[in-house]
């Protein structure tokens, strides 16, 4: 196990030699429970490092509702150098700002589902006006040495509205979906305020290059920004870097998590129920994007087209806990998948045998970890995802003795990396039935081989250097010259900058953020 303290090391100071705190804003907040139960996610674990080591604060929303929130003061609870700091809502808040705009229009935009936005310039003015309230909420909070991290769609505006505040730090801004191509993009309301509204930002990151280059193409489209070096954008009087930051796990600690839960209680009675048959996993918030209605529809193909998988009465677990349902289309979505998994069942299954396990309940980590190294294969087939973890921690979970395999959807922002898995088009379910049959009967070398190259792949990126690529380019310092002070376009950075990170994600925590 990494040691986190030191893997946090500030590498920048303010001219009075003094370095500065890092504040990190999110819609959500992970604020420690009165047990003082740590964090579970990954993001969560790699962010409180980070302000553990430097001191500084969270912010966001409480998730609470009250009658009045701008006269109610922030409520902090501070652990250490950390000061968790929430403001509630207001219920037209929370149905404008976040039901409505960052859930009916975000959310579908981004991720190319245009059919399924509910415009309503009610919920547009209710979104900026929110973030305009966690503005001037955020801004009493801020030291001039502070950095600011900011995180995800819910919080696009924040940033110039804290510099109608006049906060002037070094702000980030790291976008954890897809960011669409300009044909889609424009379909947002208030696209070009949007598009200003990122001019604020100093570094704005996304998860992979395709993303990053649709964001800057819709600049240049809409704006006439000029692409400078160093992935450098002038657009709307402003220099800021846009940048690919692919987010990852801690493969070692998610490795060691799994081995580890092979003595959990939940783990041990599956794989008694299994009874020594092969387990395709798949594990998702129920949500439209994730294609789990595809998903299912291409098992059934694979059980019409194998009559010797169901002789071997292969199982699939579809782990799927409920998100969101007071938004109609998840409300829908829910019922469609439930009846999926019903008339597949009807169809494939026998009184001794269920072909298709859907669990709508989130589990431990430690559970999740122990399922995935029992499965033979992973589906993890999103019709469009900003990365999907799960791809990443079914891989870390595989005994390196007898992997199984990755089914990963090309349309996943994990798929830029993870070439080694078997990539297919989600849409085609014939192809998608294909590759399951084909990973279920894969020989033991080729799935070594596959899951080693994978390996490889997240060992080189880990969450430790995702958090510390993000954290340098905030503050305006290049991987190769920590010590220096400068910003490439010749700002004075007024604070230090932080290495590492760890753990991982679970579905529980900071579910917004989970791609």
């Amino acid at each position: 196990m990494v040691n986190l303290d030191l893997l946090y090391k500030p590498v920048s100071k303010t001219a009075g030699g003094s370095v500065g705190r890092l504040i990190v804003a999110s819609n959500r907040v992970p604020v420690p429970s009165n047990s003082g139960a740590p964090a579970a996610g990954g993001l969560a674990v790699a962010l409180q490092a980070a302000l553990r080591v430097r001191g500084g604060v969270w912010f966001g929303w409480s998730g609470k509702t009250a009658a009045e929130a701008e006269s109610r003061d922030l409520a902090k609870k501070t652990v250490g150098p950390i000061t968790f700091a929430v403001a509630d809502l207001t219920r037209r808040d929370v149905e404008e700002y976040y039901h409505g705009f960052a859930n009916r229009v975000l959310w579908p935009i981004c991720h190319y589902r245009l059919d399924l936005a509910h415009m309503s310039e009610r919920c547009a003015e209710g979104y900026f006006r929110v973030n305009e309230f966690f503005a001037r909420r955020l801004a009493r909070l801020v030291a001039p040495d502070d950095v600011i991290w900011i995180h995800d769609y819910h919080m696009i505006p924040l940033a110039e509205a804290l510099r109608r505040q006049g906060v002037k730090n070094r702000i980030g801004y790291f976008h954890h979906i897809p960011w669409p191509a300009p044909a889609t993009a424009q379909a947002l309301p208030h696209y070009e305020r949007l598009l200003r509204a990122f001019s604020a930002y100093d570094v704005v990151g996304f998860q992979t290059q395709p993303d990053a280059d649709n964001f800057r193409d819709c600049l240049i489209e809409a704006a006439g920004a000029k692409p400078r070096a160093g992935g450098r954008v002038e657009a709307y009087g402003r220099s800021f870097e846009v940048e690919a930051f692919p987010i990852s796990i801690d493969p070692e600690s998610f490795a060691l998590e799994a081995r580890l839960a092979e003595r959990n209680s939940l783990v041990k009675r599956l794989r008694a129920s299994l009874e020594g048959r092969d387990m395709i996993i798949g594990v998702d918030r129920l949500d439209y994007s994730k294609g789990i209605k595809h998903r299912i529809e291409a098992f059934g193909a694979y059980l019409e087209a194998s009559p010797e998988a169901a002789k071997a009465r292969v199982t699939m677990l579809q782990i799927t806990p409920k998100s969101r349902s007071e938004v109609p289309e998840y409300a829908r979505i829910q019922r469609e998948v439930a009846e999926e998994v019903g008339q597949l069942n009807g169809k494939f299954g026998d009184v001794d045998w269920t072909p298709l396990r859907y669990i709508n309940k989130p589990l431990s980590q430690s559970a999740l970890a122990g399922l995935y190294r029992l499965a033979k294969v992973g589906l993890v087939t999103p019709l469009r995802d900003g990365m999907n973890l799960v791809a990443k921690e079914f891989v870390a979970a595989q005994p390196p003795e007898d992997p199984g395999v990755l089914v990963l959807s090309q349309f996943a922002g994990a798929a830029q990396e993870l070439e080694a898995a078997l990539l297919v088009n989600p849409y085609d379910i014939g192809a998608t039935a294909a590759a399951i049959a084909r990973a279920v009967a894969m020989p033991l070398g080729e799935r070594q081989e596959r899951w080693g190259d994978l390996m490889r792949v997240l060992r080189d990126n880990s969450i430790d250097h995702w958090t510390r690529r993000c954290l340098q380019a905030i503050a305006g310092v290049a991987e190769d010259e920590a010590g220096s002070s400068l910003h490439p376009a010749g700002e004075v950075v007024r604070s230090g900058v932080i290495s590492g990170a760890e753990p991982w994600f679970c579905a529980q925590s900071l579910p917004h953020l989970r791609n």
